[in-house]
């Protein structure tokens, strides 16, 4: 019964350990998702400032597995290059030991103070960014909370017979407690989560150093395990940053734990305590690799390149995907329309490969992913075709009120999909060559407030796709917030180009047409996919005729 208790206990703390990592990871990419993008985007021209944007998005996002998934989206489609994505990963690495030296202060004293002020946010405010923050800080809560579960929870193993031998053996077999490592953090997903669990076991003193610091190790190795596993079926460049990270981790580890075989590390001269020691050599473990491997970027992005050839793309060598649409279920409306709703969230991700590269294109040459995007267009032509046409069958049979609304409903976004398509094709693009061939350049305010733009509309393609499989109220009312929102950029670049055109600046005057009708493009991109939240809210009755109502609590 005792042990029972112990396991449910231990259990139930890692749970909400690993819930509220996800937790806060979820609520500052709510919030803060196109800003974080955009700094990605406006660090591209230098190594060390994409380490620092990686940094800076880790040590926010609580995960550098999270980072290495969003450089590696913008390697597939050519927003970034292979070099400045491992620069940013490298960072990333190091913000996620920031903010577990943060995480694991003792500061359990803030956990009622967290709660009330998160929860107040979140339940009390009006706007997204205030309701997110509240989520990010109650998160924070939660993880403080757990770690002290998870010290509640292990008080029994203080006792137990069997904690001493196998402490002792992961203390003398290094590689066993590597692999230990490794293989916590790839269970958990989460090298965070890991790591400030073993501080709360070494707090306790149920783990010394000397096993400790080669479990650390292995979390950041199984860290990078876990991007290499997520993109297994990505683009040949997204899975050389995930490879790429995965080898400065495994021989900075190796290296390590040779140093660790035959020298003692001074680190009561960084800490006192056995845990903040753990927590602060993951931290300079970090960045030691940073240091060292971020001059090496290029060799390492060479060495990717054999590692995953360019001829070994999975997504060029793929047949085309088969549509979802499943005509044998042509006579069970609700089949039928969950087949329509799967095959708009492909045509959906269609467009979103579209979309990212575009704004490289503004600035470099690159026939291949202009033809690409061509070739997918065609694709997105032929998916809203059957798409109709499927539903349009369906529609003979017999539909109840509610399942007719829904195909008409379905209809209307695959046209609006279509639509999306011939903006980027043939507005987008053709402003991109117009660009290049009079070889104008935007000035930096205005190239800012492009990409900035740019990256909001894929943040809210990415929460429009979620509200169309979702059918969540919430995430519909704050798709069309985003509206407004990408109202007031669109009006601040108006105004801020118009001041740079009465200040005589040479690349405004040059750019002027181009710049105004990429914004106007954008906003038409972004108003076509916030139409997927209106029947969501219109049946909630919480979309009148003109605007959006207000809701009272």
């Amino acid at each position: 019964m005792q042990l029972s208790v112990f396991l449910l206990n231990l259990t139930a703390a890692i749970v909400l350990l690993l819930y509220s990592t996800r937790m806060v990871r979820t609520g500052v990419e709510r919030a803060f998702g196109a800003e974080l993008r955009n700094v990605f985007m406006l660090s591209r021209r230098s190594t060390v400032l994409n380490s620092f944007a990686g940094i800076l998005a880790a040590a926010l996002l609580q995960s550098s597995t999270a980072v290495a998934l969003l450089v590696s989206g913008f390697a597939a489609t050519g927003v970034m290059g292979v070099t400045g994505s491992l620069a940013v990963v490298l960072g990333a690495d190091l913000g996620t030991a920031v903010a577990v030296q943060f995480l694991s202060l003792d500061i359990a004293w803030l956990i009622p103070v967290l709660l009330v002020v998160g929860g107040l946010l979140f339940l009390k405010g009006s706007a997204r960014v205030v309701k997110q923050i509240g989520r990010v800080v109650m998160g924070v809560a939660f993880i403080l909370l757990s770690l002290r579960m998870i010290g509640d929870a292990t008080e029994p193993l203080r006792s137990s017979p069997y904690l001493e031998p196998v402490v002792q053996h992961l203390s003398e077999d290094l590689l066993t407690a590597f692999a230990g490592g490794a293989a916590l953090a790839f269970v958990f997903h989460s090298s965070v989560a890991a790591v400030l669990m073993l501080a709360a076991f070494c707090a306790q003193g149920l783990l010394p150093l000397e096993a400790g610091l080669p479990l650390v190790l292995g979390a950041n190795v199984g860290s990078g395990l876990i991007a290499v596993w997520l993109t297994r079926n990505l683009h040949d460049k997204a899975r050389r940053i995930a490879l790429g990270n995965l080898v400065v981790r495994v021989l900075g580890g190796i290296a390590a734990l040779i140093v660790l075989r035959h020298v003692t590390l001074p680190l009561d001269a960084v800490a006192s305590s056995p845990a903040r020691q753990l927590v602060s050599f993951h931290l300079l473990f970090n960045a030691a690799l940073l240091v060292c491997f971020l001059p090496l970027v290029v060799p390492l992005a060479a060495l990717t390149r054999h590692l995953v050839p360019v001829g070994d793309d999975l997504s060029d060598n793929m047949a085309k995907p088969a549509s979802a649409l499943d005509r044998s279920v042509l006579t069970n409306p609700g089949l039928a329309l969950a087949s329509a709703t799967r095959e708009l969230l492909r045509m959906s991700e269609q467009i979103e490969l579209m979309l990212s590269p575009v704004m490289e294109l503004f600035v470099s040459t690159n026939p291949h992913a202009a033809a690409r995007i061509k070739e997918i267009e065609k694709e997105v032509n032929e998916a809203q075709t059957d798409i109709k046409l499927y539903l349009a069958e369906m529609n003979q049979g017999q539909l109840s009120p509610d399942q007719a609304r829904r195909s008409m409903d379905l209809t209307g976004i695959a046209i609006s999909l279509e639509r999306v398509g011939d903006i980027i094709t043939k507005d987008l693009l053709r402003l991109t060559g117009e660009m290049r061939k009079k070889k104008l350049t935007f000035s930096s305010e205005g190239w800012n407030e492009l990409t900035r733009l740019h990256a909001r509309v894929l943040a809210n393609m990415q929460l429009s796709l979620n509200v169309l499989v979702s059918e969540d109220v919430e995430s519909a009312r704050q798709l069309v917030e985003e509206k407004e929102y990408v109202r007031t950029l669109e009006e601040q670049s108006h105004d801020a180009h118009l001041a740079r055109l009465g200040q005589g600046t040479p690349q405004s005057i040059a750019t002027s047409d181009i710049h105004l009708d990429t914004v106007r493009a954008l906003k038409e991109i972004n108003s076509r996919f916030i139409t997927f939240a209106y029947p969501i809210l219109k049946k909630s009755g919480l979309l009148l005729d003109s605007r959006l109502a207000d809701v009272k609590s």
